[in-house]
């Protein structure tokens, strides 16, 4: 059954993003969203979690759960899903800078 995605990515290579806009419509620059199958969601996501490098990838997808969706993500990044009984929340990352004291 096909359900709708979005998948945010930046960073990513030119190819990739044509491969992007053949299932998906860019509604924004690095915004992507559509109605797929499960398959070709997997699929797209597997060539954007391999491609994402340095940059950042967020896939949301609809799941049978309280809040409706769930999250997958790929690259470096700040934010982090993590579970909270059964929420999904974002943890941040704080950078080294800002836990250095001054002198």
């Amino acid at each position: 059954m096909a359900s709708m995605i979005t998948i945010s990515a930046t960073a990513i290579p030119d190819h990739l993003r044509g491969a992007l806009t053949r299932w998906l419509l860019e509604v924004t620059p690095q915004l992507y969203v559509g109605t797929v199958s499960a398959r070709v969601r997997d699929e797209l996501w597997d060539a954007v979690a391999s491609c994402t490098g340095t940059g950042i990838s967020v896939l949301v997808q609809p799941s049978d759960n309280e809040q409706g969706f769930e999250l997958r993500t790929a690259g470096t990044r700040r934010r982090h899903p993590i579970d909270f009984d059964g929420m999904t929340l974002i943890a941040f990352q704080s950078d080294s800078k800002e836990t250095e004291k001054p002198l």
